[in-house]
């Protein structure tokens, strides 16, 4: 009987806060307990660089990821010392499209089993490149299954970046800051340290951070309306199939 190759590229994605560094942790530890071989990969993970950490404790070290690093050469050197049998891959919205392709060459020629994690779409509600090139090439995307909600109890699917407590459509696509309470003003010229808040479609438009505040001026969203597709029932694309600064 002819065998099935078994590498392939599995996206889960979601907004901020909604455990999908858990969930890579969760999967890594299932395959170590199966006496299967590794290569973690992060970038700017909110405890520092080369770890995966998640809100609820969790953590591994792992291999921090920059623009120019070869993952094709990464995985070679960890060939070298065994065999590779999978790669989990936290913020994969910050790898390059070059980079995913990387990923899936080791899917598709060492039957490696690639496992990312990411936000979809940036503050201004864009897709980010990494994030981009995984929903055209995954064999599998899942957004992850934990609802984060908005103040008002909508799921909340889209990551708002706060400058002195008020949201900002405008700044470089990556600053690294955490979610939690709209920050007091601080020193910096805009008015405070970043930060970010995971709100629903309306009250993104309308920049409102809590039910006393009025609505703020409403951006142009013509782009992804979401963090994702709007993928709530079954995941796409056969059996299986967004940003902000990070999330887990």
């Amino acid at each position: 009987m002819r065998r099935i190759p078994s590498g392939s590229v599995r996206f889960f994605y979601g907004p901020m806060d909604c455990g999908k560094s858990t969930l890579a942790l969760q999967i890594h530890d299932n395959q170590v307990r199966q006496g299967r071989r590794g290569v973690l990969l992060t970038r700017f993970d909110r405890s520092g660089p080369a770890r995966i950490s998640s809100r609820i404790g969790l953590s591994s070290p792992a291999l921090e990821v920059t623009d120019d690093l070869d993952l094709t050469a990464v995985l070679d050197a960890a060939a070298a010392t065994g065999a590779v049998d999978y790669v989990v891959v936290d913020e994969a919205q910050f790898l390059t499209p070059a980079q995913v392709d990387q990923l899936a060459l080791a899917a598709d020629e060492r039957e490696i089993e690639v496992f990312a994690f990411g936000i979809a779409t940036d503050f201004r509600s864009r897709l980010f490149p990494g994030s981009a090139r995984l929903f055209e090439i995954a064999d599998r995307i899942a957004p992850v299954q934990v609802e984060v909600l908005c103040w008002c109890g909508r799921p909340g699917r889209f990551n708002a970046r706060l400058l002195g407590g008020r949201i900002t459509r405008e700044g470089p696509t990556i600053v690294i800051a955490d979610t939690g309470d709209p920050v007091a003003p601080g020193p910096d010229p805009d008015g405070g340290a970043p930060a970010y808040r995971v709100l629903c479609r309306r009250h993104y438009r309308a920049g409102r951070l809590g039910p006393q505040e009025p609505d703020a001026q409403e951006p142009d969203t013509d782009g992804p309306d979401a963090d994702g597709p709007d993928t709530n029932g079954p995941d796409t694309d056969g059996p299986d199939r967004a940003g902000a600064g990070h999330g887990g």
